[in-house]
């Protein structure tokens, strides 16, 4: 009887073991077949469209893009170093430098992608030497993008900026404007719809493009390819390496993608790889 008992502890002891060992496999297996699902928040063109156009090649390779649309990069920066979004693609890094010193965040540059050139529009006149007197110009709030427009104007003779500074600009950095432009802070993606209300505004390329806007034919004046406000994919120091992430950021510098953008955006988006 004891001998019948020791056999029978000793086969079910197998039959735990085998189905453990079978059970583990099954795991692995599914692991392996695991489709990863990276949350990522981008401006809706052209950072959204050229997630959309590497969507379903990155599915075949197990990852798949939860996209949602940003209207308020701080916001959108905050939730990314919370874990919310794993990843956001919509900035240029002057404008996540600015992010992080002021909210206190840590997101890294995974990689840049391109470059979308900055550009003054109007509604009422077609060159920029046909700016009146006095007229209303809306700039975007933010201090970077502030900066950047002043130094667009500066750049194209239409006021001086003091010489002793090369970044940085406000207001009181204008040493020359001899038609007396009001330069007024507006949220960046209000800028296409203050053309209803001033003679110009400096409006970021995606947001150009949202608007209907063909930037190298619309624009009065535009920056040169030599922009250093490159748009990057941002993610957190913990979760940058991971192999989602970095498949993403290779996907998104193929050859593939930069035949894409040259095509779709015809040189008012400019690839950096």
């Amino acid at each position: 009887m004891r001998k019948l008992i020791q056999v029978k502890t000793i086969f079910i002891l197998i039959l735990l073991v085998g189905m453990l060992v079978l059970s583990a496999c099954g795991k692995g297996v599914a692991n392996e077949n695991e489709e990863v699902t990276l949350k990522i928040s981008a401006s809706s063109v052209p950072h959204a469209e050229i997630l959309e156009f590497i969507e379903e090649e990155l599915e075949n390779e197990g990852i798949k893009l939860d996209i949602s649309i940003t209207s308020d990069g701080i916001q959108t920066n905050q939730q990314t170093a919370d874990g919310q979004l794993d990843a956001n693609f919509f900035q240029h890094t002057p404008y996540l430098e600015q992010v992080n010193e002021d909210s206190g965040l840590d997101l890294v540059n995974v990689k840049g992608i391109h470059i979308e050139p900055f550009g003054v529009y109007s509604k009422e006149i077609n060159s920029i030497e046909d700016l009146s007197q006095g007229a209303k110009i809306a700039i975007p709030k933010d201090p970077v993008n502030f900066s950047r427009a002043l130094e667009l104007f500066a750049t194209n003779g239409v006021i001086e900026l003091d010489h002793s500074k090369t970044t940085d600009f406000i207001l009181q950095d204008i040493t020359k404007n001899e038609k007396e432009l009001e330069f007024i802070p507006v949220d960046s993606a209000l800028l296409v719809h203050s053309l209803d209300d001033v003679e110009a505004s400096a409006i970021n390329t995606n947001y150009a493009l949202e608007g209907g806007f063909s930037p190298l034919d619309d624009s009065l004046i535009m920056e040169d390819r030599e922009s250093p406000y490159v748009n990057i994919l941002v993610s957190r120091p913990d979760n940058k390496d991971d192999e989602a992430i970095q498949k993403l950021a290779d996907t998104l510098t193929t050859d593939k993608v930069r035949e894409f953008i040259e095509k779709e955006y015809g040189g008012a988006v400019v690839p950096v790889f």
